[in-house]
């Protein structure tokens, strides 16, 4: 078993970089046509919202929207559903984030020169020099940002990554090789345990996920993930500020539902809210 997340700077060869270690290696090959796909599943308004937000800078109102915690819930959710699937890249979208301390993990970011990523971007797209500068402008801005509301990190901090390849520096083959090299070497040390930890932290996610898109959960700050004792995990637990006392019942109906024979707590506070008071619960 083992995961390749790529995280790139837009123009660097990062794509295509993945697309050569998935095709070489028999990997699955996960980018956003793949997750959308999934998150279509979730509803028609979500492949909608995920069109707009993704790798979008929010706004002011849309960082507070129950539309856009929802959709960064649904997308971590998605990411480690596929991760579960064992050989897999997995592109962008805060993958290195999500798999952080799983050791069947090879998370990577590809940076390259902005002239070099200015010349790529030129040719594929068919744009001059100066559309190109300012087209990685934007995306760069946009991703960052989105990741940063997300995540709470910063997409490009080498801190976050187990290995940076800088393709100004270094040829693609010899990345490609480097690459192939690393995941082989993670895949033959993957245990029963690391397994069992990343399914579980795939169900918190779903679960979180699960909670989040559904409107008539009066619900914020909830935060859902493995439940640890040492360094055993074990179960779920799942916590959140609820605006509406009856509404607590149908979450806990929910998560459990998702969790079969998994064990979950909960510890779900009721607070009365300054400005919807007792919100509503249908």
């Amino acid at each position: 078993m083992a995961i390749l997340t790529i995280s790139r700077e837009y123009g660097s060869g990062g794509r295509e970089i993945g697309r050569a270690v998935s095709r070489e290696l028999g990997y699955s090959y996960v980018d956003r046509t793949v997750l959308f796909e999934s998150i279509r599943q979730a509803g028609k308004q979500w492949e909608k919202w995920s069109e707009t937000l993704d790798e979008h800078c929010p706004t002011v109102w849309e960082k507070y929207d129950w539309s856009f915690k929802g959709f960064g819930a649904l997308i971590q959710s998605v990411i480690l559903q596929e991760a579960v699937k064992d050989n897999v890249v997995i592109m962008g979208r805060g993958g290195n984030f999500l798999l952080r301390g799983i050791p069947c993990a090879f998370r990577i970011h590809i940076k390259a020169s902005m002239e070099d990523r200015i010349e790529r971007l030129s040719k594929r797209e068919g744009i001059d020099a100066e559309n190109a500068r300012w087209l990685i402008g934007k995306v760069d801005k946009e991703m960052g940002g989105a990741v940063y509301l997300i995540y709470g990190s910063a997409w490009d901090d080498p801190k976050h990554y187990d290995r940076v390849f800088d393709t100004s520096t270094q040829k693609a083959e010899e990345i490609i090789a480097t690459i192939k090299d690393e995941v082989l070497k993670r895949a033959s040390a993957s245990t029963e345990k690391a397994r069992q930890g990343l399914q579980l932290r795939a169900l918190a996610a779903k679960v979180r996920a699960r909670i989040a898109i559904e409107p008539t959960f009066p619900i914020s700050a909830l935060d859902v993930r493995p439940k640890e004792e040492g360094l055993i995990q074990y179960g779920i637990i799942v916590r959140g500020v609820v605006y509406n006392k009856s509404a607590i019942g149908p979450i806990q109906e929910a998560a459990r539902k998702l969790c079969g024979e998994v064990p979950v707590e909960f510890e779900l506070q009721y607070r009365w809210h300054p400005r919807l008071g007792e919100w509503h619960f249908k």
